[in-house]
Order: C-alpha cells, then structure tokens, then sequence
C-alpha cells in the first residue's frame, strides 16, 4: 500500500510510525509532505519517513492519500496537491470537515473520514470512521486495517462523526484537567506533587481497565466501592452537589457545538 500524508504533526506521526512498527507498511511505501520544517524533522525522525515541504511524485502515486492537517487549512492543501490516481482512497482526520466538502475537493466520493484521537500515540487509540458515496467495504477494511494496528475502530453513521470528535476525540484533555485536578488536590491535602500525579494516573488506569475487562459498569463499580457515610461518599457528595455530571455534559455539548461550526465552514 504507498500511502502519502498531507500533514506532517503528531497524529500523522503516530499513525505512519504505528504502521512502520507494528510492520502493516513498510516506511518505503509511505511518503508526507508538511509546511513546516520543524514539523518534517520530528516526522522523520520518529518514523524513518521522507517528509518534504510540499507534494510531489509520492502523491501522484499514491493509493492513499490520508489529509491530516487543520480544518482551517484543509482545502488550502488539498489544492496544492498533483493531480491523483483515478481510484485514489482519500483518508480525512480534519475535524468537523465533513464529507461533501471533502469529496468536492478531491473529485472523488471514494472518501473515508475518520476521527481518532491522540492516545494513537501509545497504541490505544479510540478511532471511528464514516465512508463516503462511493467508498466501499474494501475501502473501510483498508481504514481499520490502518487505524486498527493503533486502537479501537468502529465504523458510524456521518451524523455521528462531531458527538465522537466532542467525546473521544476530544475526551483525553478533559482526562488530562481531570488528572491534574485530581493531583493538586493530593498536594492541597498534604502529598508530594510526584506522589500525588504517580497515585493519580496509576488510580485513572487501574479505574480503566476494571471498565475494560467488563467487571462491572461505571455505576455498579462505583456503587461497589461506596460505603454508606465513607470517605468516598463524602468526595462524591460534592461532586454532586456541584453538578459534575451535568457539567461534563455541557463540556461536550460545546465541543460538539464547535465541530459542527467547524463543518459549515467560513461564514
């Protein structure tokens, strides 16, 4: 498979270096292009993959070509592209663009967009993918057998693609402030600041995985280990108090807001 990236950041470095070294493709077979020199170093350096300031003969090429750039600059650099192979597979990880537009710019309804998210970095990335008008199941198995090597895949209907980009896409910061929220209050009640991010991110782990071998729901689980008038009771009663639940919910209402301005495009 020659795969050329248009893009050249941390996501397309994730990927092509997931491919190269979990041996799905070879960094022979990849190619990627990106702006920006800084950007094109650490690429390279991270994948063992030629990554050039601007599009050439790799692309023309190409039997896949994965966009990976800003939706702000996305159509920008689809424009500077050569022209591509009649059955090229477009791959878009450009947040909130949505397929219409994509299968505009490329000429082509053969088109997969796909939304992953940055623990790609670590081999346990949540992706979804939605195909477009002429994308067929060889095209979709192409795409989990790319993101596949790098996580979970699921494919959806479009219509989800912004509700995904606002929950998993977005999710691992709301994670991070969760995290550090939780260790400056480890610190708050008397812990050393290592002591606290150790017990935190090995907490926000261990919590994971019980979820991910299925030992319970995340109510049941929390029930389990709530002891009525027990020190997580009394955490968790402020936490309701507050409205936790509620504003976790206005926090991904608004990154599904925004994706979804995003898609419209400029005003």
């Amino acid at each position: 498979m020659k795969l050329a990236l248009l893009g050249a950041g941390k996501m397309a470095t994730a990927i092509a270096g997931g491919l190269v070294s979990k041996g799905v493709a070879s960094a022979g077979d990849l190619a990627a292009c990106d702006v920006s020199a800084e950007a094109r170093a650490a690429f390279s350096a991270a994948t063992g993959v030629c990554c050039h300031e601007a599009p050439g003969a790799a692309f023309a090429a190409a039997e896949v070509v994965l966009l990976a750039v800003k939706p702000q600059t996305a159509e920008g650099a689809v424009r500077s592209l050569p022209v591509l192979r009649r059955d090229v597979l477009v791959i878009s990880i450009a947040a909130g663009v949505p397929l219409g537009r994509l299968e505009g710019w490329f000429g082509t309804g053969r088109v997969v967009r796909v939304m992953p998210n940055t623990p790609l970095l670590v081999g346990q990335g949540a992706t979804v993918l939605a195909r477009g008008s002429a994308a067929g199941p060889a095209d979709v198995a192409a795409c989990a057998g790319i993101f596949g090597s790098l996580g979970l895949v699921r494919e959806v209907p479009e219509s989800w693609i912004n509700a995904v980009t606002a929950l998993s896409g977005s999710g691992p910061a709301y994670v991070f402030e969760m995290v550090q929220a939780m260790a400056d209050a480890g610190v708050a009640v008397g812990l050393p600041a290592g002591l606290a991010l150790e017990l935190t991110v090995q907490t926000v782990a261990g919590a994971a995985e019980m979820l991910r071998q299925r030992l319970g729901t995340p109510e049941a689980l929390r029930r389990a280990v709530t002891s009525p008038g027990g020190t997580t009771a009394a955490g968790l009663a402020v936490l309701e108090a507050a409205g936790f639940r509620s504003l976790v919910c206005q926090t991904v209402q608004a990154a599904r807001n925004r994706a979804d301005e995003l898609g419209r495009g400029p005003a």
